[in-house]
């Protein structure tokens, strides 16, 4: 056993060396790789002649102002293939301009020349390596094409209004968000005021940019440079980009190589090899190296990775360094483990869980073993869906019970005590219509959340795809909003702190095995103090679902829950999409479309076959009259959940009882007088006649 352990090491070290050279590009040695402040041009980016980069996106045009990418005419500033400080790879640093409002002597681009546009070419705007910052008071902003998600943010002149714990631009003239995981290639925003002056606002500058986070952060007292701001692009190498498909083949049999394969399809996740690996689809869209364990290099030239350590004499070292290396491994893993643990919050939760005033039950901290013994190792096969959170897979624990475990993208780490003060919060959620919380694992870099799986998809599917296994009828919409209506109210009220859901959407609430509605994605959700009527934060939803007042106001309220459930009604009484290009420009929202046809009793125009044909008009009417209340512009207005439940509720009893009266059968009465009576066995109600 030893023998072949040495042997197949030896095998192993000689491929390293002699497959090595084996690699896709020569660039010529007359390559210019210096460029003013730029110490380092590494290839597939070059100057000079056509083997010196490997096309025109790589291109850069060196003159006594700096290096410039040509083709999207950028300043370069760094290049990186092999990771920068925060570990991301296959990035470049360039210069970049803040977007101003249209107002005359703004310096930075305005937002009506389009803003920073890179489309089409291999770059996109950093989501890890880049933070987006609005500058200016009473600036309510929000980025352009980022549909369906709402990013952006909102400032104040008003230093009260602003919780200073939040730390750096947190809302006193200045806020900041993160970027969604969209692969952004448009920097635009709309610029829009929360005061009152419209033409003051209209006449001061306004200004948001996309700067990277450590730039960002040494700008924390203010104010913040708008013709100079540096910005994080990664960049891939396109099936489209020459010999693309040639080079990843040259990978094959290698082991100095780390390679991220982004595959076709828009929901699909990117996947790696390495080594031996040789799975590479002929319809793959993109991908990117980097150098692997213990070679240094650039992957994409024809001298490839080296390895750290060459001497071929040194078997018996390299056998040695081989066991050292596997025992650092397991001893860095877990120092990697206590790290993250710490880091999303662990000892908070554990200080937390054994706390006097909580059940220590409530909540389970998996291992890492685990959750990737659960899901094989968070194969990508297993993944259930993705959204602005996270990504969520499919997985069975060991004692047999199937889960779904929720990978978050990121946390703020100025905020790991509201962190861990939710999930403590949602681990006591107790409804029958609300996905449970059953565990945690904060041992990876970003933390995994553990729900109880629920089988049947999204309502979202069930109203606007094809499905002949449950057709939506009235009484089973009813059925939903009533379910959705009472586990919001329960959130609202019931619970030990209210809890505002923030994201209230048909793709959030999901349908068991017996087709009953539970509220899902807890993942934006604030919990409220008990004397607080309202709660200010940063804007986020979904367009369509998202209250105006407040993304007028960022005050998020428990009227806010309840328009997005207005939406949710619209949607089960007509069978449209809360958002259609289909539609007219004033009536892509289908909260407006719904609300315009009321006032001009075309209501029964718009209404979906399933409620036509089995629904009541009177019950129709009903449910359309309560969800224009919770459609309200005015939050005020809008009935709370407990009223919007007990409406439906009623609605239901009402439909229950006209159904059993027009089955009911003449009984006959006996000659005492009595009263003949009928048992409904399907609603088990009784009824006199």
């Amino acid at each position: 056993m030893a023998l072949q352990f040495v042997i197949t090491i030896n095998f192993l070290f000689l491929l390293t060396f002699g497959l090595a050279e084996a690699a896709p590009i020569a660039q010529s040695q007359d390559c210019v790789t210096t460029c003013g402040n730029v110490t380092s041009i590494p290839y597939p980016f070059g100057i000079g002649s056509a083997g010196c980069y490997m096309d025109e996106w790589f291109e850069i045009v060196c003159n006594e102002t700096g290096a410039f990418l040509k083709k999207i005419n950028m300043e370069v500033l760094k290049i990186s293939i092999n990771g920068i400080d925060d570990g991301e790879s296959n990035t470049v640093l360039v210069k970049s301009s803040a977007i101003s409002s249209n107002s005359t002597g703004c310096s930075g681009i305005s937002s009506d020349d389009g803003g920073v546009n890179i489309k089409g070419s291999p770059f996109v705007f950093s989501d890890y390596s880049n933070t987006f910052v609005s500058a200016g008071c009473n600036n309510s902003v929000s980025m352009v094409g980022t549909d369906p998600m709402v990013v952006g943010c909102k400032s104040h002149c008003d230093r009260s209004l602003i919780n200073e714990e939040d730390g750096f631009c947190s809302g006193f003239e200045c806020c900041n968000t993160k970027l969604p995981k969209s692969g952004l290639q448009l920097f635009n925003v709309d610029f829009r005021s929360s005061a009152t002056d419209n033409k003051k606002f209209q006449e001061e500058c306004r200004y948001a940019l996309l700067g990277d986070n450590r730039w960002v952060l040494s700008f924390k007292n203010g104010p913040f440079p708008t013709d100079f701001v540096p910005v994080v692009l990664a960049w891939r190498i396109y099936n489209w980009t020459n010999n693309s498909k040639e080079m990843l083949d040259s990978f094959n049999n290698r082991l100095d190589f780390e390679c991220k394969i982004y595959p076709t399809g828009k929901y699909r996740l990117p996947f790696m090899i390495s080594g031996y690996d040789h799975f590479i689809p002929d319809d793959f869209l993109s991908f990117s190296c980097v150098c692997g364990r213990g070679y240094e290099g650039n992957p994409y030239l024809s001298t490839g990775c080296e390895g750290i350590c060459t001497s071929v004499g040194g078997l018996s070292l390299l056998i040695f360094t081989w066991w050292s290396y596997k025992a650092i491994k397991k001893r860095n893993e877990i120092n990697l483990k206590n790290k993250f643990f710490k880091k999303n919050g662990g000892l908070l939760l554990q200080q937390q869980l054994h706390s006097s005033e909580n059940n220590v039950q409530i909540t389970k901290l998996f291992t890492t073993e685990e959750l990737e013994k659960a899901t094989d190792k968070f194969n990508e096969s297993r993944i259930l869906g993705k959204g602005g959170q996270g990504t969520v897979y499919k997985g069975m624990l060991i004692d047999g019970r199937i889960v779904a475990i929720k990978k978050c993208n990121t946390v703020d780490q100025g905020n790991l005590e509201q962190f861990i003060n939710e999930i403590i919060i949602l681990s006591q959620i107790n409804h029958r219509n609300a996905v449970k919380l059953l565990g945690c694992c904060l041992e990876t870099e970003v933390p995994l959340l553990v729900y109880e799986f629920i089988s049947n998809g999204t309502l979202f599917q069930y109203l606007h795809e094809e499905c002949e296994d449950f057709p939506l009828t009235w009484d089973r919409r009813l059925r939903i909003a009533s379910e959705v209506a009472g586990a919001l109210s329960y959130l609202h009220s019931a619970a030990s702190l209210p809890i505002y859901h923030r994201d209230i959407k048909s793709t959030n609430i999901l349908l068991d095995d017996k087709y009953r509605a539970k509220i899902a994605d807890f993942g934006t959700s604030r919990s409220v103090a008990i004397e607080k009527t309202h709660l200010t934060t940063l804007v986020y939803g979904t367009f369509g679902y998202l209250d105006p007042e407040y993304f007028q106001t960022s005050q998020l309220t428990e009227k806010s829950d309840v328009y997005s459930f207005g939406v949710i009604l619209a949607e089960l009484l007509t069978g449209e999409k809360p958002i259609s290009s289909m539609r007219t420009n004033e009536r892509k929202s289908l909260a407006t479309y719904f609300i315009l046809s009321m006032e001009k009793n075309s209501l029964f125009d718009i209404l979906d076959d399933q409620v036509k044909k089995n629904g009541n008009e009177k019950d129709i009417k009903v449910v359309a009259n309560l969800a224009k209340r919770c459609l309200d512009l005015n939050g005020r207005r809008r009935p709370t959940m407990g009223n919007v439940t007990k409406e439906i509720e009623e609605a239901r009893k009402l439909k229950s009882y006209i159904h059993n009266l027009q089955i009911l059968k003449p009984g006959k009465m006996d000659q005492g007088g009595d009263v003949a009576v009928y048992v409904n066995w399907n609603y088990s109600c009784l009824y006199s006649v």
